[in-house]
Order: structure tokens, then sequence, then C-alpha cells
């Protein structure tokens, strides 16, 4: 049974201290560690120039060495020296996963590489790689099973999902992947998160209702689900503390 925390380590702003920003993440990842099972980080969300996610899990693993943290690695901007150097990074810290992805358009303008995430999950496991440390690619929450042959025949460990709208796209991807893990992404529902709600075309009333349904089940189907709450911290610390109570 695991429960993990989807974390966007903090934008590097001109008017922001960005050391004062790491110190500010890394005491959250102290509180809600302490209701989570693991902590998934994310790299440049959006596009957006954030904190390496390899910085702040360094010092995330020195001080909480026991908790599983995966962290997302994005090809669209990076070349293969690149991206070795990424995953050798990701091994010599003590990581669990590595979920390889395309990513969003760089907003600095930064050049495609023409890197793929499931050539790269593939070209990785031939070097022994899946050996020392779990791959993973996305999958979307509606996927077309008989389109992503690539992506099954690279062989990750498993699949992280887009975010999960209901309990038959878990059944679907539960039963159309046999075989691989699978790590469905849930949404807290806050208010705070409307505005990600609206991006994903999720009905924030009804699956706010609906939620806590949907993460025993998903839990019981996979035994293994991911959460997400960009812009409420606090509200979703206080709905796992009564969770796992």
């Amino acid at each position: 049974m695991t429960i993990r925390y989807e974390a966007n380590p903090p934008k590097i702003l001109p008017d922001i201290n960005t050391n004062e920003s790491i110190l500010k993440f890394v005491e959250k990842i102290k509180i809600i560690s302490k209701k989570c099972d693991a902590i998934h980080l994310t790299e440049n969300v959006l596009g957006y120039q954030r904190v390496s996610p390899i910085k702040v899990g360094k010092i995330i693993k020195k001080e909480i060495p026991d908790l599983p943290i995966t962290v997302s690695l994005r090809v669209r901007d990076k070349s293969e020296k690149e991206i070795t150097e990424f995953v050798e990074n990701c091994i010599s810290i003590g990581f669990s996963g590595i979920l390889i992805l395309m990513g969003d358009p760089s907003q600095t303008g930064k050049v495609d590489s023409g890197q793929v995430p499931s050539s790269t999950v593939k070209r990785l496991r031939e070097q022994g790689i899946d050996s020392k440390i779990d791959l993973y690619l996305s999958i979307s929450n509606k996927a077309n099973f008989s389109k992503i042959g690539k992506k099954i025949d690279a062989e990750p460990k498993g699949f992280m999902t887009q975010v999960i709208q209901n309990i038959k796209q878990v059944q679907s991807l539960s039963d159309n992947l046999k075989g691989f893990s699978v790590i469905p992404i849930l949404l807290y529902p806050s208010p705070k998160n409307e505005k990600s709600a609206r991006f994903l075309n999720l009905d924030l009333a009804v699956y706010s209702q609906e939620f806590e349904e949907l993460l025993k089940k998903t839990h019981e189907i996979t035994g293994d689900v991911l959460i997400t709450s960009p812009s409420d911290f606090s509200g979703l610390n206080e709905f796992l503390e009564e969770f796992s109570n």
C-alpha cells in the first residue's frame, strides 16, 4: 500500500531568494512525509525553470533517508549525455525510480533535443540501468492500448498516469497493463486547485464528492497512488492526516 505525494520544486524567480525557497520546500516535505509513504519530485512543470529535483532530492534524502523518492526526467530539452548524467545522479543519491517523459515546451525557448521517452527507457534498459533504479513512462488516463506498442516494447517497470477522472479509467489501465506497475495520479479537490481542475477539464464539485471513495478504490486496484495538489499543500496535508488515521 503506497500513497505518494507529488512535489513541485520551487520556481527560480529573479526577485526571490532561491536558497530560502529550497529551505521552505524541504520543510514542507518533512511535514507531509509523516502522512504519506513516498514523494515524487517533478522537473520544470509547464516548462518553467525550477530548482533541479536532483538538488532538492539530495537534501531531502539526507534529511529523511528512509523516504522513497521518485523523480521526473524530461527528455525534451536534454541531450543523451545530459540524460545519462541525470540518471547517474539519481542512482548515486538513492532515488527509487525515474519517470521519463517528454515534458512541456520550455518557457525559455530551449530547443527540443529530439529525444523520445520510450526510446530513452529502452536504451537505459539495454545499459542495465533498470537493475539499479526503476524506470517509468507516462500514460494517458484514456489510453488507446492499440497505439502504445513502443511504450510496452520499452519494458518500463510501470506507468504513471495523467490525472485520473473516475474509477473506470483506473480499472481499464490495470486490466490492460498486466505485468506493469500502474501508479494513477489523483488531484486533491480543493478550491485552491480549481485552476488545475479547469485545465484538466475536471468538474471539481463532482470530483470533490467522490474523491475519498475514488482514492480508496484506486488504491485497492493498483496498490499505489500519487496525489497532486499544486496550490494547496495545507489542505492535502490535513486530508492525509485524517485519511491515514
